[in-house]
C-alpha cells in the first residue's frame, strides 16, 4: 500500500511569463500540473492520489496578479490572493458579497497565499474520490457514495447523474451572482465564457468542473458595474466556523427601486455540482417588496425539486432558511 503524506518526486517550473506558462503547459501535456496557490494541489500530491511529473506554479506570473478598476467594472487576476480580495476597498464598497465571500474561506494564513483563481477551480472535496477510489468522477463505473452504505452528508441535492459531489468554492456563487466572466488563454488563444458557464456538471463531463481544457489557464475575472453598489447577502454554513468547507452557502446581489425589488441573482453553493443559480427564486421576488412573506415565498421556490440522499436531508431546511435571510436580510 502506498505511503500516505510523502510526496512522489515532480520537476518543478516556475515561469515568470503567462506566454512561459502556457508553453510549459502545452509541452508536458496531461503530465503536467498547473499549480495556482497550492493549498489544494498539495493535498493531492501528498496523499498520493495525484502524481504529476511536471508541476508548474503561477505564483511567480505577476501579470494575473491585482484588481483593476475600469469604466465597467473590476479585473481580477487569478493569482490575486484572497486576502486581497478579501481587504480591497473597491471591492468592499461596490461588490461587497465578493469580499465577504473571500473572508469566509478557510483560514487567514490559507487566504495570504491562496488564489481567487485557485479558489474557483479547485476540485471537489469528495472523500470517496480523493481517497482514489474507482469511482465515476476517477474514470470508474460506482458512485461510492450515492449507495445505501454511502456517507454522504456533504453531498448534492440537484442535478446529479452518477457523480453527486458538490462544488466547493465559496468565491464561486458570488462571482455568479455578480454576473462575472473568466478570461482563459490556451494554445490556442484566448476566450472569455459567463462565470455561470464556466462551472460545468457531470451530465456534460462527470471527470472536470469546469470548461478549462488541458494546457489552458484562468486569468482573469471580471465584474461588470451591473450589480455595483447594490445590496448584498453572503452566509456560509459549515460544520465549524473557520477552515471548513460550506455544507451550503448562498450570495445574492439585489437591486431595489424604492421598496420594490427590480432585479436580483441568487446562487447557492454546495448543493449541486456547480454553483446554482436559482432562477426561479429570481422571478418570485422580482417587483415584490423585500419582506416576510417575499423571503417565505424564496425560500421555499430554492428547495423545489430537491432530491436528498440518505445523509443530507437536512440541508433542504438549511438552504431554503440560508435563501429567505438573503432575500429579507440582505
Amino acid at each position: 500500500m502506498a505511503t500516505k503524506d510523502m510526496m512522489r518526486p515532480f520537476q518543478l517550473f516556475q515561469p515568470e511569463s503567462l506566454d512561459g506558462a502556457l508553453a510549459l503547459a502545452d509541452k508536458h501535456g496531461g503530465d503536467g500540473w498547473i499549480m495556482s496557490g497550492g493549498n489544494d494541489s498539495l493535498s493531492w500530491f501528498k496523499d498520493r492520489v495525484k502524481s504529476p511529473v511536471a508541476v508548474i506554479d503561477l505564483g511567480g506570473v505577476t501579470d494575473l496578479v491585482g484588481i483593476r478598476e475600469t469604466a465597467n467594472g473590476i479585473e481580477i487576476g487569478a493569482q490575486t490572493t484572497l486576502t486581497e480580495i478579501a481587504e480591497s476597498d473597491v471591492i468592499q464598497s461596490k461588490f461587497s458579497v465578493l469580499s465577504d465571500a473571500a473572508r469566509h474561506v478557510a483560514t487567514p494564513q490559507i487566504r495570504n497565499v491562496s488564489s481567487i483563481g485557485g479558489n474557483l477551480c479547485q476540485d471537489t472535496r469528495c472523500w470517496y474520490y480523493r481517497d482514489g477510489l474507482d469511482c465515476y468522477r476517477a474514470g470508474g463505473t460506482k458512485c461510492y457514495a450515492d449507495t445505501p452504505e454511502g456517507m454522504n452528508r456533504e453531498h448534492c441535492l440537484f442535478n446529479a447523474d452518477r457523480c453527486v459531489a458538490v462544488t466547493p468554492s465559496d468565491t464561486a456563487p458570488a462571482i455568479v451572482a455578480l454576473d462575472g466572466q473568466m478570461t482563459i488563454a490556451g494554445p490556442n488563444g484566448t476566450r472569455t465564457v459567463p462565470a455561470e458557464e464556466f462551472f460545468i456538471g457531470p451530465a456534460i463531463d462527470i471527470e472536470r468542473m469546469t470548461v478549462l481544457e488541458p494546457g489552458e489557464i484562468l486569468t482573469t475575472i471580471t465584474i461588470p458595474n451591473t450589480f455595483s453598489g447594490a445590496t448584498f447577502y453572503f452566509e456560509k454554513v459549515a460544520d465549524r466556523n473557520s477552515w471548513d468547507f460550506a455544507l451550503v452557502n448562498v450570495a445574492a446581489a439585489i437591486i431595489e427601486d424604492g421598496s420594490t425589488i427590480s432585479d436580483a441573482r441568487v446562487v447557492c453553493g454546495g448543493v449541486e455540482c456547480v454553483p446554482k443559480r436559482l432562477t426561479v427564486v429570481e422571478e418570485v421576488v422580482k417587483g415584490s417588496s423585500r419582506d416576510e412573506e417575499t423571503a417565505a415565498l424564496a425560500g421555499q421556490s430554492a428547495v423545489r425539486g430537491a432530491t436528498p440522499l440518505n445523509y443530507n436531508h437536512f440541508k433542504i431546511p438549511l438552504m431554503e432558511n440560508l435563501v429567505k435571510r438573503a432575500i429579507r436580510d440582505a
